[in-house]
This record gives structure tokens, sequence and C-alpha cells, in this order.
């Protein structure tokens, strides 16, 4: 399988951590380039950021419209069934990024993952089944759509998460947010989660959250 498309950007000339950014339906990698000033890191915290683009592909709920989606998606409902195995496919070509990066250097407890709505969903998938220890994991305005069907390992059961979600989304219901948040918890995991006055977006508050969470997952 070839390497997926990517942006990639680096805070430094020689950096010792990365970031695979996921974004979410309709989007591509640009949508969340644009956020690395804002994050107002450290400057001597050097990372690789890579925003990968999903292909393209019909999506159900949207009449078969063919845009960049991570997988398929059937209902809107609060049971959001979607496609199981093209999500599966969409996370193995992710530990394909996770995978080049450790080639390439970088320690995996130094490697971090962030997903908004479908790109939360794959972060879920391959952070909480990686076989080795990965540095952390944010989850934006999205749902855990493999927890009944997920092989969890135990390299990360110690992974610091992330949630975050607004609470007014009318495209990821917050209920979708907590009960992720609920499941992890129950399963041992160490889970912070945060809510935001919005709908299905980013807003600054939380920015400032996302750099404060690289930073601690990053301490070294």
């Amino acid at each position: 399988m070839a390497l997926l498309p990517a942006i990639e950007q680096e805070t430094t000339t020689d950096p010792d951590a990365a970031i695979i950014w996921l974004h979410g339906l309709g989007a591509d990698g640009h949508d969340f380039a644009p956020i690395i000033p804002e994050l107002n890191l450290p400057s001597e915290l050097g990372i690789r950021f890579i925003f990968p683009h999903a292909p393209s592909r019909p999506v159900t709920v949207n009449g078969g419209y063919v845009m960049p989606a991570w997988f398929d998606i059937f209902e809107m409902d609060i049971n959001r069934r979607v496609d199981i195995p093209q999500l599966m496919v969409s996370a193995a070509a992710i530990n394909q990024l996770v995978d080049r990066e450790l080639e390439r250097g970088i320690d995996s407890r130094r490697l971090l993952l962030a997903g908004f709505s479908q790109g939360g969903a794959v972060a879920y998938q391959v952070s909480l089944s990686h076989a080795k220890p990965l540095g952390g994991l944010i989850a934006m305005s999205t749902y855990f759509a493999t927890s009944s069907t997920i092989t969890l390992n135990e390299a990360n059961r110690h992974l610091p998460i992330e949630i975050h979600h607004g609470q007014y989304d009318p495209v990821v219901p917050i209920a979708l947010g907590i009960s992720a948040a609920e499941l992890l918890q129950e399963q041992g995991y160490t889970v912070t989660f945060r809510t935001y006055p919005m709908e299905h977006s980013v807003c600054p508050q939380q920015i400032e959250h996302i750099s404060q969470a690289i930073q601690q997952f990053l301490q070294k």
C-alpha cells in the first residue's frame, strides 16, 4: 500500500517528535495545517506535523456524493452506523505513517495522534490498538466507532487521552463524546474530557488546551 499523501511541517530542523493529525469528512490535510502557529508551542519543542489527505469515496449520508472521507457513513443517527471495513483500511494507512515516523527515528512515545470528527474515529482505532506505546491521543468532536470491535493493546493501556466536544454539536452529538470518555475510563484509561460552547468546530480556548496537552504529552 502506497503512503497516503500528506502535508508535512516541521517546527525545527531536526524534530524528535511527531503528530499525525486527521481531518474530518469532506476536508483534507490543509484543514488543520494553519493551526500550528496558533498553538504557540515553545520554540525548543521540535515536532513534525503530518496532515494526511483521506481518499475520496461516495458517502451514503450525503446522497452518494464523492468527497474526501476516511470511511462511508450509512446513517447519521445516534448509533452512527459506519463502514467499519473502510475505517480499518484507513487505520492501516495511518499505521503506515506511524511506522515511517519510527523509521525516521521518532520514539513511539513521542508520537501523538489527533483527529477531528471522522478522523478522530480512525485515531481511536490506531492509537488504542497499536503494538508500541504512543505518546497521546487528542480526539475532537468525534466518536469511538470501533469500540465494540477493537482489540485494545496492552502497550497503550497508559495512553493519555484528551477528548474535546462542542456542547451544541449538531453533527456529532455530545452524547457520543461522553460515551467514549466513560467507556475508556471504565477500561482504566486516563481521560481528560473537555466541552466548549460551540457546535462542530474548534474554538480559541480549545486550541490553548490542545497546546497544553501536546506539551504535557511530550515532556521529557
